[in-house]
């Protein structure tokens, strides 16, 4: 299947989704559009991500159920995980514009990365290793260790230590972190991963559509855990998976405001659906080995209500004036911390109480690249936080804003998740964002 047969076919099931006509990508068809974006990405991406970095040659090392983070992110469309110990060498020959891309391993690493390993010719893999590196001479050897990127830091100690043992003296002082690479590699989106993701975004918000809706919800009777197992076994009924389990709370006139951890962890279980409610779900999808994470918002009509009322729209439109004010402060090289507290300053000079805790997506669902906030270090976070913001990247625009209702005498927080991307052309949502709430019947 091509990538553009695969674009379209996306579309249609967005399309179809609520005639409940959907139809997921049969698994073969799947893996060639895998493989074939796995081909741009080494093939176009990689060489120009090494010439930003100055990293001539990669080497990722990794073994089988231990898969580095990076490399689990390569993996041809029919390896589940890595064999026996697998090394992958990228080499960028800049003066040729070329890259090589070998595997140290008794395979060819699918159609993108041949074998560069005959054990009998040389038994010994670390040997094979050593003289691929002597041949190409690199100025610069960057492995996959990171003081503030877990994603970035793959490289066990076992394999790290063996390497050094058998490489020269004279290539150990070339070794530097490839944060920056691994990092870039994570993050960067190419054209037509964009494509395909426009159509996860728009699956992922029609399932929370179909959650929240009375075809699932029968208020007064419906628990929040019950509409949390109905997307899972939604996803599970359609191929997909989640990264996580999904969450569904409520807010409502007769409690108090509690802690935002409230809202993924410590809550009531089994809480019944009722009129007049506040529904809020956090929820994601992995298909195409890319993820979604959004969080929406619906309202339960009261008896003799049409729809929702002014304050609780007026409270969204203050969560959508917050997603503007941050996203209108994405500028390239400014770094997450400066996003997040640029943005937190404008916003409270605007009369919001925000609170922004936004994160990359992309290959992982927590991926890498700029934190910009956590919902428990409003004044910037060490590290990931300092990383600068790149075009053609993907993030999670998550934040909430706390409002004051004097209909229910309480504040409530309206907390929204969207997906994003900042391009060439400054920011866009993927796919669109809630701006009216969902509503349900009585």
């Amino acid at each position: 299947m091509s990538l553009q047969k695969a674009f379209l076919l996306l579309m249609a099931i967005a399309i179809s989704f609520t005639s409940n006509a959907q139809q997921i990508l049969p698994e073969k068809e799947r893996a060639q559009v895998v493989d074939e974006v796995l081909a741009d990405r080494f093939n176009d991406l990689l060489p120009k991500l090494m010439d930003r970095t100055g990293i001539d040659m990669w080497v990722i090392i990794s073994r089988e159920y231990n898969e580095d983070p990076v490399l689990k992110t390569m993996l041809p469309a029919t390896w589940l995980n890595a064999r026996r110990r697998t090394i992958l060498v990228f080499y960028r020959d800049k003066e040729n514009d070329a890259i090589e891309k070998l595997a140290v391993a008794r395979y060819d690493f699918g159609d993108n990365i041949i074998s560069a390993w005959n054990k009998e010719e040389q038994p010994d893999q670390w040997k094979r290793l050593v003289e691929l590196i002597e041949e190409r001479d690199p100025k610069v050897i960057g492995l996959n260790h990171s003081e503030h990127f877990n994603i970035a830091d793959g490289l066990v100690k076992t394999d790290h230590e063996e390497f050094i043992q058998h490489l020269p003296t004279t290539y150990q002082d070339r070794i530097v972190s490839a944060e920056s690479l691994a990092v870039a590699w994570i993050e960067t989106r190419t054209d037509s991963e964009m494509k395909l993701y426009e159509g996860l975004v728009v699956i992922t918000k029609q399932i929370i559509q179909e959650a929240f809706s009375n075809a699932v919800i029968e208020v007064g009777k419906t628990t929040t855990s019950d509409v949390e197992w109905w997307m899972r076994d939604k996803v599970t009924q359609l191929g997909l998976e989640t990264w996580f389990h999904p969450t569904v709370d409520v807010q409502r006139t007769a409690e108090k405001l509690v802690g935002h951890l409230y809202s993924f962890s410590g809550r009531p279980e089994d809480e019944v659906i009722l009129p007049g409610d506040l529904l809020h779900c956090d929820f994601g999808i992995t298909y195409l080995r890319l993820n979604t994470d959004c969080q929406q918002l619906a309202y339960v009509l009261r008896p003799n209500e049409k729809e929702p009322p002014s304050f609780l729209v007026d409270a969204l439109a203050k969560g959508n004036q917050l997603q503007d004010i941050l996203t209108s402060n994405y500028m390239t090289g400014r770094t997450g911390n400066e996003i997040l507290l640029k943005s937190l300053e404008e916003a409270k000079q605007q009369g919001l109480r925000p609170s922004i805790y936004t994160h990359p997506l992309g290959s992982y669902g927590h991926s890498a690249g700029p934190t910009i906030g956590m919902w428990d270090a409003q004044q910037g976070v060490p590290g990931d936080g300092d990383y600068p913001l790149f075009p053609n990247t993907v993030y999670a625009i998550e934040l909430n804003t706390t409002v004051h209702v004097s209909e229910w005498k309480r504040d409530i927080r309206v907390m929204l998740e969207e997906a994003g991307f900042y391009g060439e052309n400054g920011f866009r949502y993927v796919n669109g964002r809630q701006t009216s709430l969902l509503v349900l019947s009585n």
